[in-house]
């Protein structure tokens, strides 16, 4: 159940491009034709997928404080967390890297119409944001990092796709003449963002329950303290 719900939440209520605002250049750039918008959205998530658990191990055996315990008692004190961005960085450059080599490789049409794109995922705010978003959201486990990592690949995938389908519709619409090119496309994006803010109310109804049960819990914790003490106090 946690994972399903990582995985809709990540998808359609924390939407990398519509509630966050991430990867702009490149959904902007790379959305004028549906092929082109498929071919960077698979490397995006390829490369999500990767970097996200990948990014969880150093948090977790590297980065955090006191994370380098395994290599001993001396290394208990250690706090690296100042290394987080480059890390990371390293990691998701390395990614890219092997991406844009396999594209290359076996297509090099979605490699030039791609173009300076294709590297720059290395410095897109959007693949960052995952691993950024990871930390401080504290996942628990690689398993649901890496199912954060695809989920919030897919919610940037639907996202340029959609954008990509209507912008071709759209060169045969009668634009007014100072909306054209990313004027509409402007316009258009914060309409599907006020869209997918109407998937914000999917998970409330567990969250809620969820808080109603830490608050029973709470009273009743604190009714048991209060009882110990009065017995306490008799025996006394």
């Amino acid at each position: 159940m946690e994972h399903l719900e990582l995985f809709f939440k990540s998808i359609f209520i924390d939407n990398m491009v519509f509630a966050t605002f991430l990867g702009m250049c490149s959904y902007l750039a790379v959305s004028k034709k549906v092929s082109t918008a498929v071919g960077l959205g698979a490397a995006v998530v390829f490369v999500l997928a990767v970097t996200v658990p990948v990014n969880w191990l150093l948090d977790q055996y590297i980065l955090q404080p006191g994370a380098l315990q395994w290599l001993g008692e001396e290394y208990a004190d250690y706090d690296l967390s100042f290394l987080s961005f480059i890390m990371f960085i390293a990691t998701i450059a390395t990614m890219v890297q092997l991406v844009e080599i396999i594209v290359e490789k076996f297509a090099p049409a979605l490699y030039n119409s791609l173009g300076i794109f294709l590297p720059l995922i290395a410095v897109n705010c959007a693949i960052l944001g995952g691993s950024l978003f990871m930390q401080s959201r504290e996942i628990q486990s690689i398993g649901l990092a890496f199912n954060y990592g695809i989920s919030s690949g897919i919610g940037w995938f639907l996202a340029i796709l959609a954008i990509a389908a209507i912008r071709e519709k759209i060169r045969y619409s009668n634009v007014p003449a100072p909306l054209r090119g990313l004027g509409i496309t402007f316009i258009i994006t914060g309409l599907m963002a006020i869209g997918f803010m109407s998937f914000g109310g999917m998970l409330t109804g567990g969250d809620e329950e969820k808080k109603e049960e830490k608050t029973a819990k709470v009273e009743e914790e604190k009714a048991s303290k209060e009882i110990a003490d009065n017995t306490i106090k008799i025996v006394e």
